[in-house]
This record gives structure tokens, sequence and C-alpha cells, in this order.
């Protein structure tokens, strides 16, 4: 099986990618992975590089920094990434099409196309924003890519139920909807790592769905230690109140080696469709005390600790900081948990997707 996948470099669809695409290629697929967004890091690029070498053809990675629909100047979003998706897609004898963006759904071919749903914008501004989102070209152009993008593939796939719900609210979906939680594999934690008491967050700082700020009124006995992204466009976070510290970026390395240097992660969002942070840091030994919303507890169910406001949360910290039981076994419960979202449970439920796919278009073509 030829693959066809499209990404992004800025967020956590790329830890998906790289997850995914692992497994693919160790089943036996050849897979060309595009990327969209910006250009990618040293640590994508040489990502890439790794796989390319140890593959061979059966993997090919091409950059592009044509703009995702949701950024500025998304009118080129589709026009100049569908130029290059066709040219790939005939050059690598492709026979399916996975796409992280919406508006490739509605790729000019034959191919069989699976959209996936990592998040959309109006599900986030009604998650985020008081108000509805101001009218504009921009929204204009977003909404009518990625309705055109979900009317034209034959499948759309969510991380949560609660993320297929939420863009079914707002767009017409395909007949074919599947929810594939997302999956991550990490090394077994050492028991020998010296474990700090304090609490660590990880997302760019200027994203609201973060919630981030909320931190600001939290009154924690511990440590609170934030990494993320800093700046965007023309505005930088460069301190924060209260009992708090920027980190600024890490390196995938750094990051993981703090989960495991510390016995709690906070996940304060108010929009979340999965969570790969979170999942990350409970592979990595944390508890994982998260936002009661509805994504989060579908991800967790009872295996997180949740709180409501920055009063819950802080009554939390403090009892936590106070019961070393309590904090032991939310840590082991959120490991356990998080054992069950793989990296292999997530390719399994996408290849045999991928395999009914293709059956059912060759069963077409028979009757045709």
């Amino acid at each position: 099986m030829r693959i066809l996948m499209t990404t992004d470099t800025i967020g956590g669809v790329w830890t998906y990618t790289k997850e995914l695409t692992a497994e693919l290629l160790a089943s036996g697929c050849a897979v060309v992975l595009v990327s969209f967004g910006r250009t990618p890091s040293y640590a994508q690029q040489s990502w890439s590089n790794t796989l390319s070498t140890h593959w061979g053809d059966q993997f090919r990675y091409v950059a592009s920094d044509t703009p995702l629909e949701w950024m500025g100047g998304n009118d080129r979003a589709y026009s100049e990434g569908v130029a290059v998706l066709m040219r790939v897609a005939g050059e690598f004898g492709v026979d399916l099409v996975h796409s992280s963006q919406f508006c490739f759904g509605a790729l000019p071919s034959n191919l069989p196309r699976v959209v996936v749903a990592h998040s959309d914008v109006l599900s986030w501004a009604q998650a985020c924003r008081s108000g509805r989102l101001e009218q504009s070209d921009w929204l204009d152009c977003y909404c009518s890519l990625v309705a055109e993008g979900l009317r034209c593939a034959d499948t759309v796939v969510a991380p949560t139920h609660w993320m297929l719900e939420s863009l079914a609210a707002n767009f017409s979906l395909p007949k074919n909807a599947y929810v594939f939680p997302n999956g991550r594999t990490l090394p077994a934690i050492m028991t020998t790592v010296s474990r700090k008491l304090q609490a660590v967050t990880a997302g760019r700082f200027w994203d609201e769905a973060k919630n981030l700020k909320l931190l600001a009124a939290v009154q924690s006995p511990l440590p609170l230690l934030l990494a993320g992204e800093t700046d965007h466009e023309s505005t930088r976070i460069s301190s924060f109140q209260g009992n708090t510290r920027l980190l600024g970026p890490l390196k995938e390395c750094e990051l993981l080696q703090l989960f495991r240097q510390s016995a709690i992660y906070l996940c304060t969002s108010q929009y979340e469709p999965f969570g790969l942070a979170a999942l990350e840091a409970a592979l990595c030994g944390c508890a994982v005390v998260a936002s009661d919303i509805p994504s989060l507890r579908e991800v967790w169910e009872d295996n997180a600790l949740f709180f409501e406001n920055t009063e819950s949360l802080s009554a939390l910290l403090v009892r936590l900081y106070n019961e070393p039981n309590l904090l032991a076994n939310a840590q082991r419960r959120s490991l356990q948990r998080a054992q069950h979202f793989t990296a292999e449970r997530m390719a399994t439920s996408y290849l045999s997707l991928f395999q009914r796919m293709l059956t059912r278009m060759e069963a077409q073509r028979d009757v045709a």
C-alpha cells in the first residue's frame, strides 16, 4: 500500500504524524509525507532524513511553507498545496490519501481520501471565545475550504467522539466517519529517576485554547513550570505572575526529560480535542491534572484528577502536595490509562480502514 500523507510542522499534528508514519512503514506500507505551514525545524528535517536513510525508496518527505487553512493567507492553502500533492502523488504512485488538512479532501483525483479532524477553528472559537468570530474574508475562506474538503472526502476520522460531534455541529460530514484515538509510544520510564515535587505544563502560550493565563491566579505550594513557544507575531511573553517559571520552547528530548523529572502534568486547556502532551507526560510517570471538559473526560475517564477553576485547582495542588499516597495513586492511574493509547493500536485502526477503502474502490471498478 502506497500512502500520501499530509501534515503540518507547527503543533501536535507533527507528533501524531511521526508515530503513524513509523508504524505504517513497519507494517510494509510506503509513505510519501508532505508538510505545510512553515519550514521544518532542524529536528523535523533530521527525523525525516533518518527515515529516508532507513527505509530508502519506501519513504519520501516533501516540505512546503504553504499556509494552513487556519493561517493568514489561507486563500493560497488549497491552490498551492494541491499542485504539490498532485505532482507528488503521480511521482510516488500512491494508492490512497491521508490528509491532516481538511481542504485536501477535495483533491481532484479518484484516489480514496481520508481527512483527519485534529481540531477546527469554529469549535475552537465556541470553546475559547464568548461570542462568534468576526466575519471576514479569512473566515469565509476557511469555512469554504473545510466544507468542500469534507464534502469530497470519502472518510473523516477524529481522535475523540467529542471532536467528531463538534465538527458535525458546524459542517456536513461524509457518510463514513470514525473515531481513532491518537497513540504515542515512549520508552518505559526508569524507576530510579529522581522525580521532583513540581507541576509542569506545555503548549503555545499565545494559544487561547491552552488557557495558561489561568495559572497566574493559582495558589500553589509547589513550583509550576511552563514550557512552550512564547513568541507569536509581534507579541512575546517574558514573565508570568504567581509561583510560575517560564522555560520557553524545549526540544522533544528536553521536554520528555522534564516530564520524567516532574510529579504532575497540568492540562489547563479549555479546548483540547485530544491532548498529546498530557499523554506523553502520563507515559513519563506524571499524574494528569486536567480541566473538566468533555474531551478530556472522554480520554482520561476517571484516571486523571479534574478541576473546574483556579480555586479548585489550587485546592487540588495543595492536596497532592500534602498527601503522597494520593499523588502516587494518581500517577499510577494516569500511566495505566496512557498505556492504552499506543501507536500500534492507532495504526492498526488506520490500516484496517485503508484496506476497506481500497477494497471498496476495487469493487466499484469491477462493477463499472
